[in-house]
């Protein structure tokens, strides 16, 4: 969107030009529309540049129901889309908070994920340079690094894209705009509510700033775009020092040992990044480094964070799920769901576990330590967990890996077999186990011959 210094058609002409170059002709764009200013005015914006670009225009409304005048807002929005004959769809949201949960957080996050959800090719936001400035300052202030002080990117891949086309524009340009053409928009209560950070930055300190620093968020909006370049080259950086193209394929070790400090926590940033995780801490990232550079670091020393594990794996670095204890009492289902994937029963004849046992209740659980199998009548019982790592399960894979138990104790364990006493005999019918793992962020072992 070119600057509102210059005629309508002008910039509405640019935007219609960006379109054009950005998106594939006829892609679906739908505008993130709350009814206040400057959602309103990048609605109108859009609906002009259907002129001059090739595509399909919608809106959608996020009703978060905190606000006694929510259903008033969705009706603006009804009539506001009407008027410009624009399809309108609407997400009622019923949040649940959580104790010491920040309601704004929770909205920010529902609301995001539901226009996440829309299917379209493109999501448009009105986020604006007044916007980017202040998340800029709230980023500074929390010490964020640059990918933090980057703030918002212009454009956001994915399915479907996030495209902010007014980062550009002041919310007095909008306003200025807006009001030229007497379009109406409604006033949300909640941002007047000196209690949120934003909005006390916004009205208290944003306006002594500007007193001081005229056009300061437009500078600030500029430093993002420096930091979101810089942003980028580190990540370059961490492709040269060995940051893997698929983050369950893990990170080898060799390539972390052997940089300096802050090239390897760098690396070690990147590739959480890259397995979909927010960047820990300064002093936990360099607590990730050292305790996986540590010779006495192994397979136990497990390091949370975000309700994953991140920990050595012979020579790599791998992010897998943190194990979640399950107890499932098993009637013969052909399946059971379990937090980290789907144990099958699969009837087979003559084959795995005797079908009398699908009526007495069994029970599912993680391996046990100290588990064992006997494999073959008349020999002692091989440690479960060893049978896995000999078919190559990682040890925290193992961790999460059923067995079915019952009354006289292990009765078979998918992929490496059933008790003697347990297996089915002739041609009778049986069951053979089979564990299909959900999908991770550490190395896939769905191919290994214990999955199979």
């Amino acid at each position: 969107m070119a600057s509102s210094r210059n005629c309508p058609a002008d910039w509405i002409a640019a935007l219609g030009a960006a379109i054009s170059q950005c998106f594939p002709t006829g892609c679906r764009i739908a505008v993130g529309l709350s009814g206040g200013l400057d959602s309103v005015v990048l609605l109108h914006a859009l609906h002009g540049a259907q002129e001059h670009a090739a595509f399909q225009l919608s809106a959608h409304h996020v009703c978060h129901g905190l606000s006694p005048n929510a259903e008033s807002w969705v009706s603006f929005c009804v009539l506001t889309c009407e008027s410009l004959g624009l399809p309108l769809s609407i997400t009622r949201l019923a949040l649940e908070r959580q104790p010491q949960q920040s309601l704004e957080a929770l909205a920010r996050d529902a609301r995001h994920a539901a226009l996440r959800a829309l299917p379209v090719d493109v999501v448009a936001l009105a986020h604006h340079a007044d916007d980017q400035a202040e998340t800029v300052l709230l980023q500074l202030l929390r010490g964020a690094g640059v990918a933090g002080l980057a703030a918002m990117p212009l454009l956001a891949p994915g399915q479907p894209a996030l495209w902010r086309p007014l980062l550009g524009h002041t919310r007095a340009e909008l306003a200025a705009w807006a009001t030229a053409r007497k379009l109406a928009w409604i006033e949300d209560e909640s941002n007047a509510d000196r209690r949120l950070r934003r909005n006390a930055l916004r009205h208290d300190i944003s306006p002594r700033l500007a007193e001081h620093f005229p056009g300061y968020p437009q500078t600030l909006s500029r430093s993002a775009r420096h930091c979101a370049e810089a942003g980028e080259l580190l990540r370059e950086l961490a492709v040269l020092d060995g940051l893997p193209d698929d983050p369950h394929k893990g990170l080898r070790l060799f390539a972390l040992a052997a940089l300096s400090p802050p090239r390897a926590r760098n690396l070690l940033r990147q590739f959480l990044l890259s397995a979909g995780l927010l960047a820990p801490s300064e002093a936990r990232l360099e607590a990730f480094r050292l305790a996986l550079a540590s010779p006495r670091s192994d397979a136990r020393s497990a390091l949370l964070h975000q309700g994953v594990v991140v920990l050595r794996q012979g020579d790599r670095v791998v992010v897998a799920p943190q194990v979640q204890a399950f107890r499932r009492t098993w009637r013969g289902e052909n399946a059971l769901a379990l937090p980290h994937g789907d144990l099958v029963f699969d009837t087979t004849p003559g084959q795995g576990l005797r079908a009398e046992f699908a009526h007495q209740g069994c029970t599912v659980v993680p391996c046990p330590r100290g588990a064992r199998l006997v494999l073959a009548s008349g020999q002692p019982g091989r440690p479960v967990r060893e049978l896995l790592r000999q078919h190559g399960v990682p040890v925290w894979a193992r961790d999460a890996w059923p067995v079915l138990q019952g009354e006289a104790g292990l009765l078979a364990v998918p992929g490496l077999g059933v008790a003697p006493e347990a297996r089915t005999r002739g041609e009778a019918p049986g069951y053979v186990l089979r564990w299909v793992p959900a999908p991770t962020t550490g190395p896939s072992y769905a191919g290994s011959k214990a999955s199979r």
